[in-house]
């Protein structure tokens, strides 16, 4: 690697500690590209090159030199139009001169609706393999380490295979039908999920007797749709989670041949461990926190949100999953929330939202609503569907 694409401290440091925000199970930090920010951008070991998911950015940012690229996701042959370049960044007092960097022509991520807030992008590979990071989920820190500097390493050591600059991990898992498996993951801090099981024999990953059709989220490809079920045990080293929520996406079938991966580990899992990437060293070292024993539930409403962006900033229904408590209580896409059980909802942050929604099963939700220039009042018996 050219050393112009590291990250460098500037200011003879060896280490700095940032705070980030935690939204979704999802790390957001600010970061400066080409001496202009701060820009809130997902810390995700998913991605290889830095993605710039904002269009605006490339203008404002006076981009050398844009290539016009195809890029594809997980399940898509076609490709997304992007454009890729190289830009200097900032994080913290770390700089890196010139690291590769590829806008998007469209958001198709759209990551802001999502998180609740601006995001312009996601950054990985290039900060990751620079640095010893530590991510603390219970203080909500990273500390990045010079790689010259001797370090304490707590926790059990994990080792990763880097492949096209990405982290995979061997787990063990058991399933209802299909017995116990080691599989090979990508870890992927930037995806919410627990578990997403996508291939097996190059063919789709089995899926349990018993699953619920959803609405997985957004990927490159665009809406990724599936099934979700549970796995009875995920091991990662020595730690076992029982009763796992697990995803399993559709994809076209030539897509998932000569991946070399089964799966996709997600930040419900990762986020229940305070960790170690060791890029450099082709290890991870975890050590569980204080969330390691929450049990796995799904949204019990049916409502999938999405933030828009003011002024005013609205909450709105993105989607409304079929014969789900949402659409028993006659709740629709389109509709805005404005209060849940009688509090505003801008005393809400969208995690204590996610939290109301799978509080437990029967338990009720009020919640007004605008629409079509009339307020509505609609309640909601939640209910564990998965």
């Amino acid at each position: 690697m050219a050393k112009s694409q590291d990250f460098k401290f500037t200011s003879g440091r060896k280490q700095q500690t940032m705070y980030f925000d935690l939204i979704k199970n999802l790390i957001i930090i600010p970061i400066y590209i080409n001496d202009k920010g701060p820009f809130d951008f997902i810390l995700d070991t998913g991605v290889g090159p830095m993605i710039v998911t904002d269009t605006t950015l490339k203008e404002s940012l006076k981009v050398s030199y844009p290539r016009p690229i195809k890029i594809s996701g997980y399940g898509n042959f076609e490709g997304i139009d992007a454009f890729l370049s190289a830009a200097s960044v900032r994080i913290g007092d770390a700089e890196a001169g010139s690291i590769p960097a590829v806008f998007l022509k469209n958001d198709v991520l759209s990551l802001s609706g999502f998180v609740g807030k601006k995001i312009y992008g996601l950054i990985g590979y290039n900060f990751f393999n620079s640095f010893t990071i530590k991510v603390s989920y219970s203080n909500k820190t990273i500390k990045f380490i010079s790689p010259d500097k001797r370090t304490k390493l707590k926790g059990e050591r994990i080792p990763i295979e880097l492949i096209e600059s990405k982290p995979y991990v061997l787990l063990n898992i058991e399933q209802d039908g299909l017995g116990t498996k080691t599989i090979k993951a990508l870890v992927d801090c930037g995806a919410s999920h627990s578990i997403s099981l996508e291939s097996l024999d190059s063919k789709p990953f089995p899926k349990p007797d018993f699953t619920m059709v959803a609405n997985l989220g957004n990927g490159l490809t665009g809406e990724v749709k599936g099934s979700i079920g549970r796995l009875a045990l995920l091991k990662l080293g020595s730690f076992k989670f029982n009763d796992v929520i697990s995803n399993y996406p559709v994809y076209n079938i030539d897509s998932l041949r000569n991946k070399g991966r089964n799966a996709n580990l997600g930040a419900e899992i990762l986020s229940r461990f305070n960790t170690i990437y060791d890029y450099r060293n082709n290890c991870m070292y975890i050590k569980k926190n204080g969330r390691f024993s929450q049990v796995f539930e799904h949204d019990m409403s049916g409502i999938e949100l999405y933030t828009e962006h003011g002024p005013p900033s609205r909450t709105l229904i993105n989607k409304i999953e079929p014969n789900s408590p949402a659409e028993l209580a006659g709740l629709k896409a389109g509709d805005e929330i404005t209060s849940i059980n009688f509090k505003k909802i801008d005393d809400y942050s969208l995690d204590e939202i996610t939290t109301t929604f799978k509080a437990r099963n029967g338990y009720s939700v009020i919640l007004e609503v605008w629409r079509e220039k009339s307020f509505l009042i609609k309640l909601i018996k939640l209910k564990k569907r998965i």
